[in-house]
């Protein structure tokens, strides 16, 4: 039975748009991979201190490469969609014809796309889920785009490297230090997956919107992501759920990491500017506007201005009742409204 997108298709269109550096594979990686492991391990004892969140032990961590950083995420997002695709390749094929492959393509080549252009761009991430869909606990670094970075903005590569790795271990403090996160988080996955194969005349109608919007040169993959393109009603509200909790750890994980820069690293103020800039640059901006991504890019800065008015509002230990239990967690609504959330928690 063939699967319902081929992922590995999604890998080779994605490791052509992300390329290689001239420093990958230099003996400059080499230097990162030495040290890193020290960076993150002091990274993680201050978001403790930071937070007050539990960080037991020290994460596996890891330099990829642009490439291997798109194949760790197509192996994941493999892994994560599996059941859904082994009801749903049944029903693909049953439509016939020439469609329902080329639409299978198409979605591949997208999602390989998006995500080699994005790994031209990400530095760090925290593997809640490691290829092969297991439990991770791990952070990967994008080594060449780091070494990029420092080079090009003449940056202090022990702050950089520091500040970054303040941000992963502040994610994962949420995941590891709230003991219920990670169940709660892939249980929301898990969810989705179970019950977002369309029924058969709805099969027909996504085949039908993935070539149409092929057509019209429409992005494909919404800020709803992949799941978005097979989910009924219903499960857009679990979505609906998922991105308001992204929102709230981003947001988060960008207070503690900026504040602990303020208080540790002389560069902080410039290596956030030139974040910033780096996130509002026009080709960027048109690039998300047209997968989709340019809400979810805002639900993310609306997750920052959440967690910093609830701070002037009720100080920085109110955020405490968010990790308190899973119904204490802010709404898309009130992450929009942070006062609505302090009523309702108060």
């Amino acid at each position: 039975m063939s699967t319902a997108i081929p992922w590995p298709f999604a890998k080779r269109v994605g490791g052509l748009v992300a390329g290689s550096h001239p420093l990958a594979g230099s003996y400059h990686i080499e230097h990162l991979e030495a040290s890193l492991p020290r960076v993150v391990c002091q990274a993680n004892e201050a978001v403790a201190g930071e937070t007050g969140l539990d960080l037991p032990g020290s994460p596996e961590v890891i330099v990829v490469s642009r490439r291997d950083w798109v194949e760790r995420n197509v192996s994941v997002f493999s892994s994560m969609l599996e059941p859904a695709e082994r009801k749903l390749s049944a029903r693909i094929e049953a439509a016939g014809g020439d469609g329902p492959t080329l639409a299978k393509r198409i979605v591949a080549a997208q999602t390989g796309a998006l995500l080699g252009f994005l790994a031209r761009r990400v530095l760090g991430q925290y593997e809640l889920v490691v290829p092969g869909g297991d439990d991770g606990d791990s952070i990967a670094f994008v080594g060449a785009n780091l070494l990029h970075m420092e080079r090009a903005h003449q940056l202090r590569p022990a702050e950089f490297r520091t500040w970054v790795a303040l941000h992963e271990a502040a994610h994962r403090a949420q995941f590891v230090g709230v003991p219920w996160m990670r169940g709660y988080f892939q249980g929301l996955v898990t969810e989705m997956v179970e019950a977002s194969v369309p029924d058969e005349g709805r099969v027909g109608r996504l085949v039908e919107q993935v070539l149409d919007a092929r057509r019209n040169n429409r992005p494909i993959i919404d800020e709803r992501g992949l799941f978005g393109l097979v989910a009924a009603p219903d499960q857009r509200r679990a979505l609906d759920r998922v991105q308001a909790l992204m929102s709230l750890l981003e947001g988060h994980g960008h207070v503690v990491m900026d504040r602990l820069g303020d208080r540790e690293l002389v560069s902080r103020q410039r290596m956030s500017s030139l974040l910033k800039a780096r996130r509002s640059d026009p080709r960027t901006a048109a690039f998300f506007r047209l997968t989709g991504l340019e809400l979810k890019m805002r639900q993310y800065e609306e997750g920052e201005r959440f967690v910093l008015a609830v701070e002037r509002e009720a100080g920085w230990k109110s955020l405490d009742h968010a990790w308190s239990q899973v119904e204490a967690l802010p709404t898309l609504a009130e992450i929009k409204e942070p006062g609505r959330w302090l009523r309702r928690v108060a």
